[in-house]
């Protein structure tokens, strides 16, 4: 079984499970109607999965409003301003033939966004974006995502965890929310909400006082929140695209964050005005993690194209490329002397391998898929689909223990150094707590609020 797809298949499964939440209803009809803020989020819901830059069902595509407007095979007027018999999108979403019928194979949309679409047209069918070319994930306001649900009916994979800056609590990624749990005695302490769908990664900047949470709903938006850590109050959203971040890294000096998304680029955001940077787009397929040296000077990623490369960070500029897994590679990390890198992924392996020529100089069997790679001081962690999480002297790789007892994939890992602890996250949705000193699994958390098995 290979991450990418089956564990994208588990997690559609569990998401069914509890529920998802329409769109909030638009306000105040006098209001002219704008594309960015009513029409964009329609296509993006509704649209993308099947009109998009990877697939574009009948040549037409909705990830900007210059594809929107312009015809797909048929050659019909997607769009004509102030006339609705002349616009083949408003058409296709009316007609009452379900082989013509978008979205196919789905439910109608709601009269309300029908109404709103007509409207669009008859006003004019006007653009209040930035570029005609902009991705329309980039032009729609950050959403106020809906509320988790009280009680969880199910438990949702741990797809990211990370301890608070004093230890005292882990944060654990849930449905629309964080949760908080106390080290001390695995109970709720507090919930964050305001969240994408899914959070895949959580960094704190270096100041202690930010959390970063790289979120989204697969194939619809991508999302960075940057959250202070002591309101939960969400400060800053960055990087909105038009499918799941899966990986962030603040840069050593906090003035960087590195984002890993599944539209197969890497960003370098300024933290502090939030500005593009950079954009990578060296992979070919989705990003799933990316990782800074101590200098700052290079990031190393690894994607579902089988490969992990190291790049110049102030320049963008491919350095090297490794692609000796053969299979889609889900960690990354520099070693310590930052000469090498470690990956991890499809192959059930943990290599080291240079970055000057981007040969392997050693290999651990994992025992199953590696799926991320946390590295602390002299430590280093991978966690992997045979349950466990394994810890090595990150110089020499020398495995030092087995961490066992998770009963599902383990997906996520985070090391707090003051206290000598590491948090790992599993598919079925528990987060447990290990002493280093011992190897000792000192609470376990199943971190679904509410939920009783």
């Amino acid at each position: 079984m290979r991450f990418p797809s089956s564990i994208v298949r588990r997690w559609f499964v569990v998401l069914a499970a509890i529920g998802c939440l329409g769109l909030v209803s638009r306000a105040a009809q006098a209001e002219p109607v704008s594309f960015r803020k009513d029409i964009a989020p329609m296509l993006l819901d509704n649209c993308l999965a099947c009109h998009g830059a990877k697939k574009a069902e009948g040549g037409y595509r909705v990830d900007s409003f210059s594809r929107v407007m312009q015809a797909g095979d048929s050659a019909a007027a997607p769009v004509t301003a102030k006339n609705l018999d002349d616009s083949e999108l408003l058409r296709r979403i009316i007609t009452e033939d379900e082989g013509e019928r978008m979205p196919l194979e789905g439910d109608p949309l709601p009269e309300e966004q029908v109404a709103l679409l007509k409207r669009w047209i008859e006003e004019g069918a006007a653009y209040d974006g930035s570029a005609e070319d902009a991705p329309l994930a980039s032009i729609v306001p950050p959403p106020t995502h809906p509320a988790a649900p009280e009680v969880y009916p199910a438990t949702m994979p741990i797809t990211a965890v990370a301890f608070s800056p004093d230890g005292a609590h882990v944060i654990a990624g849930g449905y629309h929310e964080l949760t908080v749990w106390n080290t001390a005695d695995g109970q709720l302490a507090r919930r964050i909400g305001n969240i994408g769908q899914r959070t895949y990664a959580l960094q704190f900047h270096p100041d202690g006082k930010t959390l970063a949470v790289g979120c989204g709903a697969p194939g619809k938006l991508g999302e960075v929140r940057l959250l202070s850590y002591e309101t939960g109050e969400v400060t800053r959203v960055l990087n909105s695209t038009s499918d799941v971040v899966l990986d962030i890294a603040f840069s050593p000096d906090g003035k960087r964050l590195a984002v890993a998304a599944a539209d197969s680029l890497v960003r370098i955001f300024d933290v502090e005005t939030g500005e593009e940077q950079r954009t990578i787009a060296s992979h070919s397929d989705w990003v799933m993690a990316v990782a800074w040296n101590a200098d700052g000077s290079k990031l190393v990623s690894g994607s579902r194209d089988k490969t992990a490369k190291v790049f110049d960070a102030n320049t963008g500029d491919l350095l090297v490329t490794y692609a000796g897994h053969n299979q889609p590679v889900m960690g990354v990390a520099f070693h310590p002397d930052g000469a090498e890198v470690f990956s991890c992924g499809g192959d059930n392996k943990l290599h080291r391998w240079k970055i000057d020529d981007g040969k392997k100089t050693a290999e651990v069997a994992l025992g199953g898929e590696g799926h991320k790679l946390v590295i602390g001081g002299d430590h280093l962690f991978a966690t992997s689909a045979d349950k466990t999480a394994r810890h090595f002297e990150a110089k020499t790789q020398k495995q030092l223990r087995s961490l066992g007892g998770h009963q599902d994939w383990v997906l996520s890992a985070a090391y707090h150094d003051g206290t000598k602890r590491l948090a790992t996250g599993s598919f079925d949705g528990e987060v447990r707590l290990w002493n280093l000193d011992d190897g000792a699994n000192v609470a376990t958390i199943v971190a679904a609020p509410g939920f009783s098995r």
